[in-house]
């Protein structure tokens, strides 16, 4: 496998991974837009696939996901106020890579914590 790939510093340009990880990097994006992916989800419901989110870290992160493309964010003018979260065709396009991810974790990840828990 090569892995001389030519660094920004060396060509001048900007790496396409990096801006990617800036994009979606962290521990909840990628989780977000998955759980967003299969419906229109409301703040709450979003809250609720993903035990150990904060309001705040969700807030924040739905913020920066809809400023970058990823969602769009429909507020309904009822009270209480309703706001849905929905995947943009941009997130769609990432529909293969995160199911790609998910296997991946599945088959290798799972199996090497279920390895750690046996020894301890």
């Amino acid at each position: 496998m090569d892995t001389n790939w030519p660094v920004p510093e060396q060509t001048g340009d900007v790496c396409a991974l990096a801006i990617m990880l800036h994009k979606l990097g962290g521990k909840w994006k990628c989780i977000i837009l998955w759980h967003v992916m299969d419906r229109p989800l409301r703040f709450t419901e979003i809250r609720a696939r993903i035990p150990g989110i904060t309001q705040k870290m969700l807030t924040q992160q739905l913020r920066d996901l809809e400023t970058d493309g990823f969602l769009t964010r429909k507020v309904f003018a009822q009270v209480p106020p309703k706001v849905e979260y929905s995947a943009t065709p941009l997130t769609f396009t990432l529909r293969p890579t995160l199911i790609a991810m998910h296997e991946w974790s599945a088959e290798h990840l799972l199996k090497q914590n279920a390895k750690r828990k046996k020894k301890a």
